[in-house]
Formats: structure tokens, C-alpha cells, sequence
């Protein structure tokens, strides 16, 4: 069996305590991949070797970002991204029980030392990180005692325990699903990070309705409504009831970073339903932000339906010039008309950073969609009219375009 101490991991000396200076963040992302990175490649090779590293990683980790500024929150995603890396590695590896046991007491010590903290993901995977149900029970033994202290009236506010969501996955992978629920009504309040756990309970008991009632009642002011639907719309996939997770959560639950991923992401999500369907639901969802789902609508094909969503309220003008550029050849009079809202918005003074290039970008790419679409005269003209007609600010389109179009 392989022993972490024989091997020489290039990780080591990167993650030295204090490796890393207040404005060591971006070095401190790279340094984190690349040690991802040498541990799957030893990992393949050796497993148990890999979990080794894993583990040694996830020590060390904490120690060595310690006075980094992680105020941009890019560190700690790739803190968390290490560990759900890094968790199956550890999980999989064919360790003998006094080796893995060895490797939990040391992940244990790491979560009670991490101050900051970076790896307070890890107890998430704690029941994963067991492998079997007696592993889980030892570790949920240890720790139900301490979390009922804690969980009592009698502790008094603020009362805190690092053991606790170490204690809800043991206890869930051991199958005590039960003991979760007796938990959970020990104090008068308890918040989502916790109440999560007897969810996951009472569906591993078939008790899903419950579940989703449960789930139901955990909302309040510091819970993110997103997670609740989350949590609601998967309970009901799981029944089945797709027609009714759709109605109830599709749209809250599926929030991405753009627009146009939370389309997708429903529309993956429920084939059943239209790109129709879904983009008016969206649409509907968002009042006077319209325009913005005008790459959803694009993407989906639905260029009618994109161009009037770009006009009924601001659409980012680079957007709508990429769309004129991109479909000039395969549909000219889509193009013209996003190129054409492009410069309506331009005038209007929306957009971010907006210089001359930008503006003769969009009238450029108007003019090669009217060319394909055979209304070139017709489309100067209504550029023409558009510009002529701007009063935003100091003119700025018409400084640009104002002797191209015979406005000087």
C-alpha cells in the first residue's frame, strides 16, 4: 500500500503555512488547479497514492491562504471546486479501514483548524467520505451528543459547533434518518443549512410529500428562495409531477448567471415543454427587463419573437450587433432588425463603455444585412431618421455617424 510520506508532491511546497501574501489570490487559483491536477494524474495511476494526496492537500490548504484577500470570492470557488474534485478521489481509493480512519482524524483536525474558513465544504461530504454505514455511525456517535448540547435552549444564543453538518451526513449515510428528524426538533428555530438535512431524510424515507411541505415551511428571510426551489423542484421531479415542478419552481429554481443559461437550463430540463412556452414564461417572470432575453430568443430560433423583446426594452447594443453579425447571411432581415435595435439603444445612450468602433459596428452590419435583404436604400434611410432623431446627452451617435448619413 502506498505511503503519502514516500511520495514527493510538487503541491507541498506551494502550500506551505502563510505561502500565499494579501495579493496572492490569482497565484493562489492557479497553484490550487495545478494541484488538482497532479493528484488525479497520481490517482489514476494509484488510487490509494491519490487519496493520500488528496488528504495531505486538504490539510495544508487553509494554512497557506490564510492572509490572502479572498473578497472577490474567486478563491474560495476554487477551494470548493479542489474539494469536490478531490472527495470522489478520496471516497473510491481501495483504503483498509485503519487507513481511512487515519485519513478522517486528519480532515478532522483540518476542518477544527480552518479559521478563515476555506474547507468548511468538506463536512458536506462527510457520510461520502465514511464509505461504509458503521464508518458514518462511529463518526455520527461522537458528534449527536455535542449537537444536541448545542441544538438545547439551554445553550444560549449563538451557540456553534464545527461537528454539526459532520454529524447530519454521518448520520444520513448510516441511514439514521430518524435520529436527523429528532435533531432537527430539538431547538425552537432552525435554519436551512440544517433543516436541508431532514429533507434529504424524509425522502430517503419515501416520505415525500412531507418533504416538500417541510421544505415549504424553511423559508424565511435569511434562506435563499432559490435553494428552497431547488430543493422542491427536484422532490417533484422525483414523483414525477413534472407539469407541476415546472408551474411552481422552473423559474426560480433554475436562476443562472445570464439570461440565456437560465433558459437553457430549464429547456433541458423540461423537454416537454416549447422554446415558446418557456420564453414567454421567462419573459413574464422579469417586467421591464424584456430586452434581456433577446440572446434566449435568438438561440432558440425565435427571431420574430427576439426582435420585439430587443425593442421592448434595453438590449445590450454589442449583443444585438453580434446577432446582425452572425445572421446577415442565413437571416438578412432578422440581422437588420437587431443591427437596426442596436443603433436605436446606441442612441438612446444605453450600453456599457460604449465607443466609436461600437456604433460603426452596428450600422456596418445593418448595411450588410439590408445588402443580403435587399432594402439597402431603404435601411439608410431609416438609420438616417433614427439619428437624426437622437437627443440623449451630447449626440454621440450622430458625432459619429452624422457625416456618413448627410447630417452635417
Amino acid at each position: 500500500m502506498s505511503v503519502a510520506g514516500k511520495h514527493s508532491w510538487a503541491f507541498t511546497s506551494r502550500f506551505r503555512r502563510n505561502a500565499y501574501g494579501w495579493r496572492g489570490s490569482s497565484l493562489a487559483v492557479s497553484r490550487l488547479k495545478e494541484a488538482v491536477s497532479e493528484i488525479k494524474k497520481a490517482a489514476r495511476k494509484d488510487p490509494v497514492l491519490g487519496a493520500e494526496g488528496a488528504v495531505l492537500f486538504l490539510c495544508k490548504v487553509s494554512p497557506a491562504l490564510e492572509h490572502v484577500d479572498s473578497s472577490s470570492g474567486s478563491l474560495g470557488n476554487a477551494v470548493n471546486k479542489a474539494i469536490e474534485a478531490l472527495v470522489p478521489i478520496i471516497a473510491k481509493a481501495p483504503a483498509d479501514d485503519k487507513l481511512r480512519d487515519r485519513w478522517m482524524e486528519k480532515l478532522w483536525d483540518a476542518v477544527q483548524d480552518d479559521e478563515i474558513p476555506y474547507i468548511e465544504l468538506l463536512p458536506e461530504y462527510w457520510g461520502e467520505l465514511c464509505v461504509t454505514q458503521k464508518c458514518a455511525s462511529r463518526w455520527a456517535d461522537e458528534f449527536i451528543g455535542t449537537v444536541r448540547i448545542v441544538f438545547s435552549p439551554d445553550s444560549g444564543p449563538g451557540a456553534y459547533f464545527k461537528g454539526t453538518t459532520v454529524c447530519f451526513s454521518a448520520l444520513y449515510k448510516a441511514g439514521r434518518y430518524e435520529e436527523i428528524m429528532a435533531l432537527l426538533k430539538i431547538p425552537k428555530k432552525t435554519f436551512w443549512h440544517n433543516r436541508r438535512w431532514g429533507v434529504k431524510a424524509l425522502v430517503a424515507l419515501g416520505r415525500k410529500a412531507e418533504a416538500l411541505e417541510y421544505t415549504e415551511q424553511s423559508r424565511d428571510a435569511y434562506t435563499s428562495p432559490v435553494s428552497i426551489a431547488r430543493t422542491c423542484e427536484e422532490i417533484l421531479l422525483s414523483c414525477g409531477m413534472a407539469e407541476e415542478a415546472y408551474e411552481r419552481y422552473a423559474v426560480d429554481a433554475n436562476q443562472k448567471t445570464t439570461y440565456l443559461a437560465t433558459f437553457r437550463a430549464i429547456a433541458k430540463k423540461y423537454p416537454q415543454k416549447t422554446p415558446e412556452e418557456i420564453l414567454k414564461d421567462l419573459v413574464e417572470s422579469t417586467p421591464g427587463d424584456e430586452g434581456k432575453w433577446f440572446a434566449a430568443a435568438r438561440s432558440a430560433g425565435l427571431y420574430d419573437a427576439a426582435i420585439e423583446l430587443a425593442n421592448r426594452s434595453p438590449c445590450d447594443p454589442r449583443t444585438l450587433t453580434r446577432a446582425a453579425r452572425d445572421h446577415a447571411g442565413t437571416e438578412p432581415q432578422f440581422a437588420l432588425e437587431a443591427g437596426m435595435a442596436a443603433l436605436r439603444w446606441l442612441a438612446e445612450g444605453y450600453g456599457y463603455d460604449i465607443t466609436g468602433m461600437d456604433v460603426w459596428m452596428a450600422y456596418d452590419e445593418s448595411m450588410k444585412a439590408a445588402r443580403n435583404a435587399g432594402c439597402e436604400e431603404e435601411t439608410h434611410a431609416r438609420i438616417k431618421t433614427l439619428v437624426s432623431r437622437e437627443n440623449f446627452a451630447d449626440r454621440f451617435v450622430t458625432q459619429v455617424l452624422g457625416r456618413k448619413l448627410g447630417l452635417e
